[in-house]
């Protein structure tokens, strides 16, 4: 494609090319440059770790991130040492939607978060099909390999609840978001059991703020109070696509001040796990 404007002619890549997150692209020109190193066809490679040539090829070029089993099958095949393992992280947070990748680089080493959900289930407590729906409902669409890579970004940044040294978890959802039928009463029942679950887990605190409250400090809108691995505190708040780390201690006092006081007006935690099994009951 070429651009003609001031009378000259100037190649333009598209847009797709331009959008290509930086980790996939260089993570792409390293397995390249390992292939041939082993003196591997992308045939070649494709059949020893059981992916296609498409696969392969994509990957190379940087339009498809590795999954972390292409990776481990890439590293054993190409003696790689290491050096594509180390970047998986950074390619499976770049299946992030954009907005949201700096928090997420953030949130992965966190000694502590705390958020409010009024109108969805936290992405860290998502079901893979919940997840799915809500991108799938995207507007304008989503192509269904954005979804895909979406729904995999998502299911990824729980490692959060189980990450070693354990992170302090609380999270507050209202209970419209539990009642609303993001899609159908089987995904809403799986949905509301992995609340219970990971309920269950000894860093998480899951609370209901129920309905008929009247107005509390939750009505402005979601957010996140987070403790950095750096002992510094930081808020996080998104809308319509757009998002914003609050770094000015002003402002992430005031995110805490209104986080204690949903806090204490919300059920408890054992009072919310009831909700959650009454909702099960009745669906």
């Amino acid at each position: 494609m070429r651009d003609t404007r001031n009378g000259r002619a100037v190649k333009v890549k598209p847009k797709e090319e331009n959008d290509l997150p930086g980790v996939w692209v260089a993570y792409g020109r390293l397995l390249q440059h390992l292939r041939l190193r082993a003196k591997l066809t992308q045939q070649a490679l494709a059949e020893a770790i059981g992916y296609s040539l498409e696969q392969v090829a994509s990957v190379e070029q940087g339009r498809r991130p590795a999954k972390s089993t292409f990776t481990e099958a890439a590293e054993r095949v190409l003696g790689a040492g290491g050096v594509l393992e180390v970047l998986q992280d950074d390619v499976d947070r770049a299946k992030l939607p954009q907005f949201f990748r700096h928090f997420a680089l953030i949130e992965a080493e966190v000694v502590s978060r705390f958020s409010y959900d009024p109108l969805l289930m936290p992405g860290l407590l998502q079901t893979e099909a919940y997840a799915r729906a809500v991108f799938a409902g995207h507007c304008p669409p989503f192509s269904e390999e954005v979804v895909d890579q979406h729904t995999e970004g998502r299911l990824g940044r729980q490692k959060l609840l189980t990450r070693v040294p354990l992170a302090e978890l609380s999270l507050i959802v209202s209970e419209e978001a539990l009642r609303d039928p993001v899609d159908g009463p089987e995904v809403m029942r799986e949905q509301w059991q992995r609340l219970l679950e990971v309920g269950a887990m000894r860093n998480v605190e899951i609370q209901v703020m129920p309905a008929g409250q009247g107005f509390h400090p939750g009505k402005n809108g979601p957010f996140v109070v987070a403790e950095s691995s750096e002992l510094r505190h930081l808020g996080y708040f998104e809308s319509q696509g757009v998002g914003c780390v609050v770094h000015n201690p002003a402002d992430v006092s005031a995110f805490g001040l209104r986080y204690g006081k949903l806090r204490s007006q919300a059920l408890n935690v054992e009072e919310s796990a009831r909700l959650i099994e009454r909702l099960m009951g009745e669906t």
